[in-house]
């Protein structure tokens, strides 16, 4: 028997069995979350704490961002334009392939380690990251972002990211430029291809002449054939001073003010969110697959009657009182005599009738309502004798030391003999009993016993009352 809360009588009959079945199921799971809550508000700020400090020690990160743009599939407009030779649009993911790769990406990384614009160990960081995440081909510290319309217009933004703000400019700037570089290199790469074509026919024409086994006419043709792909070759490398990529530099990167990380005061907060929404989901669960009793409308699904609701003391009384003067000083006597008077109803009043208190876990008020309930049955004028089976914990002795410290013993059986439990397990033809009060007798526990079921296992106690 345990200490439940008061519940209003007829609240039950009142209400619709639909809705009060859902507000007993609310209820419960509140009150589930609620007595676990100091535990999930202890958890959540030493999580929230914990992730504090561990973001003030990480390094800072600052991003720069430059910005290129690409006409795509648009044709030129102008007869200056027209003469301009430009590399073929880009296809949808290869600007974000050439970043990935050796050939642009190991420029980039030859620029930081030519520069001096950074200090000497935070470009050898960098230099050493850019190379990890090249042989792992997962490129985090460069990021590609596109703006693109349906005919491949738009706007490539490159952010780099690195320990200061100086470096993340440059490094910004610098993969922007390996990129325009890369991109003017493939209309170059047509042109050189040209050229060494071009070359190759003069060549073998100037291997003709000078053979000198050719007709006036055919020499003729040679030499107008060389002129004329000598006027080509020129073509072609002016065409190349001025060849271009279908990007162009929209806007270089400026240095950043602040960091972008870490956050620690942001990543404290969700990390205490985090923690106190799983810690109240836990509750929740574990209150869903509790199946403890813990009032009145929990013995309902079991069928069992409730005796009576005693509410509970206050912990200052007990301490400073006892259990029995805070029972009494706190007007509990209604709510006891109610158990009481329940309580004879079912056992009736014959000499000899046995109650036995107990509960599934310790603290939940056992030995307060075993010393208040012996005190009311006394005070109405019978004789109880408790006896303390919890040979583990014994609380009773003490219990009633706090109400009344020097105890006159009483011989309950023989003479002389067992005044604990254990004792009289072994000896029961000798017990002596505490007088706590008139009408109240108590057979301590005794000291401490890990292993009692080697005593309670004997043959059973025979008290003559």
């Amino acid at each position: 028997m345990t200490d439940y809360p008061q519940m209003e009588p007829r609240r039950a009959a009142q209400e619709p069995p639909e809705s009060r079945e859902q507000e007993i199921e609310l209820g419960t799971l509140w009150n589930g979350v609620r007595r676990r809550l100091p535990v999930i508000l202890l958890a959540t700020g030493i999580i929230g704490a914990g992730v504090y400090a561990l973001s003030r020690g990480q390094p800072d990160v600052f991003e720069a961002t430059a910005s290129l743009v690409t006409t795509g599939n648009s044709n030129n407009l102008g007869s200056g334009r027209d003469s301009v030779v430009t590399a073929s649009p880009l296809p949808e993911g290869a600007l974000q392939e050439a970043l990935n790769g050796p050939t642009v990406l190991g420029r980039i990384i030859t620029g930081l380690r030519d520069t001096t614009r950074i200090p000497q160990e935070l470009r050898t960081e960098l230099a050493d990251d850019l190379q990890r995440e090249l042989q792992l081909r997962e490129v985090k510290t460069l990021q590609l972002q596109n703006q693109l319309d349906f005919n491949g217009n738009g706007i490539y933004s490159v952010t780099a990211r690195a320990g200061s703000s100086v470096a993340a400019k440059f490094l910004a700037d610098l993969s922007a430029q390996a990129l325009l570089d890369w991109d003017r290199g493939r209309a170059l790469n047509g042109l050189e291809r040209a050229s060494q074509s071009l070359q190759a026919q003069l060549a073998e024409i100037d291997r003709q002449l000078a053979g000198g086994a050719q007709s006036d006419l055919e020499r003729q043709t040679l030499v107008a054939s060389r002129a004329s792909l000598q006027r080509t070759l020129a073509q072609v490398d002016i065409q190349a001073k001025g060849a271009t990529g279908s990007l162009e530099l929209v806007s270089p990167a400026v240095e950043p003010l602040e960091r972008v990380a870490p956050k620690p005061t942001r990543n404290a907060i969700l990390a205490g969110l985090l923690t106190l929404l799983i810690g109240a989901g836990l509750a929740a669960l574990r209150t869903v697959t509790d199946r403890t009793a813990r009032s009145e409308d929990d013995l309902l699904n079991f069928g069992l009657p409730t005796l009576g609701s005693v509410p509970k003391l206050r912990r200052r009384d007990v301490v400073f009182s006892g259990i029995v003067r805070a029972a009494r000083q706190a007007g509990l006597y209604e709510a006891l005599g109610f158990l009481r008077v329940n309580l004879l109803t079912r056992i009736g009043t014959p000499m000899g009738q046995r109650i036995m208190i107990s509960s599934t876990a310790p603290g939940e008020g056992k030995s307060s309502l075993t010393a208040t309930l012996a005190d009311t049955l006394a005070n109405s004028g019978l004789r109880v004798l408790i006896i303390d089976a919890d040979m583990r914990r014994g609380t009773q002795q003490d219990v009633w030391d706090k109400y009344e410290s020097s105890h006159k013993w009483l011989q309950l059986s023989g003479d002389g003999g067992a005044r604990t439990l254990q004792e009289a397990l072994r000896a029961p033809q000798n017990v002596q009993v505490i007088e706590a009060e008139p009408g109240v007798h108590v057979l301590p526990a005794g000291p401490g016993l890990q292993d009692s079921m080697g005593l309670l296992n004997r043959a059973p106690l025979l008290i003559a009352t």
